[in-house]
Order: structure tokens, then sequence, then C-alpha cells
């Protein structure tokens, strides 16, 4: 889908990535008088952002921050949206670059649609659904979340059963089986890299039972649970339904666990992380103080090597967990075990601070999953060579200076597309990038 349609395919900027880094650059650029075509591979912009629950260490909504900002790229005259849409190949030319995109279908004319979800009601077919990480299903036909912008149904084809009830359901004729992929070209000037991160895959840790057993999930899963938004009514084990009483989360999983050298060629799919991922502690400890008021006679247990609260107000939210009653215990998890009749787990952790072996029971983990890149943006430069750091991150050329320039120029990184950082930290590097993309194109206009 296009959004802000019109038929220029030439821009002053392409920014790549529609989540909280990328509509601030497009945002900020539009207001200089810059165009700029936003590209999302998802079929909404807003990123991961718009599935947490609130923000550390303000407690503020994460929803109520990130829809307004999405409306406001969505109808921005400035910025043209391309959602749904995969970026194939960037050529560097002598002035500014080519690109080539593809446009997926979604089964539905985005200029009828009016997001009534009439062809939700009515398909019978229920797959896993993506937004909520697979807890509860959704439609064949159906709206990615209640707050997507575009708010445009999609058809799920692989998944449908062809039944063609959403066809007649629909009161504006916008169902069209007969749409195929679109192929596109785009000039622009400069590029920015908003792509973000990847969640570590907690299934790489077989010994901590993910995917094994059900009620040990992932952060991610239970910052949806604790969302406005959420999937049930109230925060529930996936495995009965029942509310937990004893809840325990992990540290660093998939992080700070691996040597340089393994990682070298991990391309953001390794099953171990040399580096800090910066969020996990901050994030761990959000969740903590919302489930101490979500479920005020729930026990919370956080295992961890060391509490890293770097950033402004984060000791003094650390605290305030602590006093809480949050109970931290310093050590690491070696393995996780069921008991089969209940749903109920087993940890064994050396307690660091005593020196010893120890075994606790808890209802319910959740596993705080660390971050990885998505290198595989280097693959898309088919005549320039966009280098990656040692972890595997776009590499900032020129830290101290530059932060955003990379080894290409006229392209710019922007977020956690150069490293782990935090949501304040990535709306400054959006800032930072689109300064200095205005620089160079007031260079070479």
């Amino acid at each position: 889908m296009m959004t802000n349609t019109n038929s220029n395919t030439r821009f002053d900027v392409m920014v790549i990535g529609g989540g909280i880094a990328g509509q601030e650059a497009a945002l900020n650029l539009s207001g200089s008088g810059y165009s700029v075509a936003l590209v999302e591979k998802d079929r909404s912009i807003g990123g991961k952002m718009i599935q947490l629950s609130k923000v550390f260490p303000t407690l503020d909504c994460a929803a109520c921050i990130t829809t307004p900002k999405m409306s406001e790229t969505a109808r921005n005259q400035h910025i043209t949206l391309y959602d749904n849409t995969d970026v194939k190949s960037i050529l560097k030319e002598e002035i500014g670059f080519r690109s080539k995109l593809t446009v997926n279908p979604r089964f539905v004319d985005e200029s009828l649609c009016t997001g009534c979800q009439d062809c939700e009601a009515v398909c019978p077919q229920i797959k896993p659904d993506e937004y909520n990480h697979e807890m509860v299903g959704r439609k064949t036909a159906f709206i990615p979340f209640n707050l997507a912008n575009p708010r445009v149904a999609t058809i799920d084809i692989e998944a449908c059963l062809k039944c063609k009830l959403c066809e007649k359901a629909c009161p504006a004729d916008a169902i069209n089986f007969s749409q195929t992929e679109k192929e596109i070209e785009l000039e622009c000037k400069s590029v920015i890299l908003a792509t973000g991160y990847k969640l570590f895959d907690a299934a790489n840790k077989p010994h901590y039972g993910f995917g094994s057993f059900a009620n040990v999930i992932d952060s991610m899963q239970m910052d949806r649970l604790i969302a406005p938004t959420r999937p049930y009514n109230y925060v529930l084990r996936p495995g009965d339904g029942k509310q937990p009483d004893n809840i325990a989360y992990v540290l660093c999983t998939g992080s700070r666990d691996s040597s340089l050298e393994n990682n070298k060629n991990c391309n953001g799919s390794c099953s171990n992380n040399p580096i800090c991922s910066q969020i996990c502690c901050m994030y761990s400890l959000k969740q903590a103080q919302l489930l101490m008021g979500a479920l005020p006679m729930a026990d919370v247990s956080i295992y961890y090597m060391d509490i890293r609260a770097f950033g402004k107000g984060y000791e003094e939210f650390f605290q305030q967990t602590k006093s809480m009653g949050v109970d931290f215990i310093r050590g690491r998890v070696a393995k996780i075990t069921e008991k089969s009749k209940n749903g109920d787990l087993i940890l064994r952790y050396e307690d660091t601070e005593k020196g010893k072996l120890k075994e606790a029971k808890h209802d319910m983990v959740v596993l705080s999953v660390g971050i990885l890149p998505n290198s595989g943006i280097k693959e898309l430069f088919t005549n320039a060579k966009l280098e990656l750091d040692e972890f595997n991150y776009i590499k900032q050329v020129d830290e101290l200076i530059c932060p955003s320039k990379t080894s290409i120029e006229g392209v710019f990184v922007a977020g956690t597309a150069s490293g782990p950082m935090d949501i304040p930290d990535s709306i400054l590097s959006a800032g930072a990038a689109t300064t200095e993309v205005s620089s160079f194109l007031q260079k070479n206009l």
C-alpha cells in the first residue's frame, strides 16, 4: 500500500523502517520541507514500541506516545508511506540512489477498505496472532491490530480457505483475490537505515524450556500480557489460564554469554550474544513494577548477573522496584525443569553471593531476552559496501563527530540498527541522522 499517494518516484530521502526511529527521522525531515519515502516491511508502521505496555522509567503509556506519531506520519503531505513493502536492492549512482521495491499484495483494495472488520467477523479460519506473539489466535482475514496505521484489512492467502465469505460480507467490495506483487523503483538523494533489531529467540537456549514448557515465556510476551491492549482480561499463565502467584525473571537470556570470536558469523541469528543488550534490566524492572500492581499478592523474583541502570532516573527506578518488594537474586540460572502435574517450574541456579547451588520453585518464568542486529540490510547494496561492526550492527564510521554516518556516502543510520539502545536514545539517534542528512543534502543539491 502507498499512503499519501502520488505518482512521484523521486524523493530527497528514503527512510527504511517505520519504527520509532524511522518515524522520528521522517517527520524531522518533512518539517524541513524534504520529500521522504518511508518504507516499512510490516502491514503497519509502529515497530516494536506499539506492542509495549509502558516505557521506563516514567511508566508512560507506550501506545499513547506512539499512536499520535503514527497518525502524524501517515498523514504528512511530505511523507509517502510504502507499507507491506520489501526493499530488494539499492544501487548507488553518481548522484543519489536507485532502489527497487516489492509491494506485497493484501488481497484487499486499500483505497476501498474502511477497516470495518466485517470480513474478519465472518472468516472461519484461525491462525496464531503475530502481534500478540502467538499467545492467541487471529482470523485469516484480519487487521494487524486495533491501532494499526494504515487501518486496512489483509488476507493471509497461505492460510485462506478460499471460501469467499469475506468477499460476500465486505460492504465496500474491497476484497480482491487477483492482486499480485507490484515492483516499483524509487530514486532518492540520501538513505536513512532505521531497520531496528531482532529479539533473541529464547528457543536457542533449550535448557530454559522455552517452547517446551507452556509457562516459560519471553519478555515481549509478558509485555503483551500487561499491556492495555492485552490478549486476555488478566495476567494469566498460558499453560492453564491461572493467575500466577510466583513469577521469576531470568536476565541476560541471549546476552553476555559468548566470546566475540564465536559471534563474528552469526548474522543476526546466533544462539549466543557477547554484548549487553542495554534494555533488558530496565524493561524487566518495569514489568516487575507493573506486575506488582496487577497482581498485588504475587511474588516476583529477578535472577541477574548485574543490574545495569545507567540512564537518567534509572538507578532511582531500580531502588523503587526493590522497595516494592521484588526479590533480586544474584546468580546465573543453569536449567529450568517442569513439574509435570501442575506446570510449575524448578529453577536450578548458582547463588553467587553465597557460593551455593540452589533450586527454587516458580509457577511462571519470564526470559528477559536480548536483542540482535538486522544485519541482512548490507546485502541490499549492489555496488557499494555497507560495513558492519564486530557485533554485526551497522558500523558508525565517526562515532564522535558524525555518529549516524556509515561507510557509504549519503547513507546514514538511526536507532538500534547501529547498536542496542533504549527508546530515548533511539529518538536522539534519529535526530542526529536527520541533522546529518540535511547537511549532506544542502552540500549536494
